[in-house]
């Protein structure tokens, strides 16, 4: 298990903080038929990995998530991630426990990206899904409480240097894939 400064009781403010805000004042999973997490919907296992340390907020015996463990360097992760990562599956949204579900859900169609001069900021998510989701596809103008409880929480998640590091990795990765498409398209 990788070893982060945040604690339990950090990730459950957090948690309530991001409870209070939304993309939209309506409930976007209506949009897409709550794809995200409905493997009817795409055909595949949907889930996503934990933040290191974030499993602490989560009973691994509540049915409404399927648990696995993985180890970091099996996968894209990080070089500085030694250990196991946490892959949950939400069981349908029919089950979902909102007020507890995963960061990377809370904080979605968002992600955080680091510059080149280190500074944070928020992107729509790029990485590739098995679905449409409207928020990105038509980039949808989302909630300003959303938007700056979402970089508060990212601005503060980064302070831990793991976390800081896939952010940073993901961000190098992003910036990569578009230099090679403006190359492609001679820009």
């Amino acid at each position: 298990m990788i070893r982060v400064s945040i604690r339990k009781r950090t990730y459950q403010a957090i948690y309530r903080l991001l409870n209070r805000v939304s993309p939209l004042d309506s409930d976007c999973g209506e949009l897409c038929g709550a794809a995200c997490c409905t493997k009817e919907k795409t055909g595949e296992e949907m889930g996503i990995y934990l933040l290191p340390g974030e499993d602490k907020v989560h009973d691994r015996k509540d049915s409404w998530l399927k648990w696995s463990a993985e180890d970091a360097e099996d996968y894209d992760f990080p070089e500085s991630w030694k250990g196991k990562v946490y892959f949950v599956q939400c069981q349908g949204p029919e089950n979902c426990r909102r007020e507890i579900r995963p960061m990377q859900c809370r904080t979605f169609p968002l992600t955080p990206h680091i510059n080149d001069a280190g500074e944070l900021s928020l992107v729509y998510n790029d990485t590739e899904l098995p679905y449409r989701c409207p928020l990105i596809d038509e980039e949808m103008l989302l909630n300003e409480s959303f938007v700056k409880a979402t970089f508060t929480v990212w601005k503060h998640l980064i302070r831990d240097p793991f976390i800081y590091d896939l952010v940073k990795m993901d961000s190098e990765m992003r910036e990569m894939a578009l230099n090679e498409l403006m190359d492609k398209l001679g820009v």
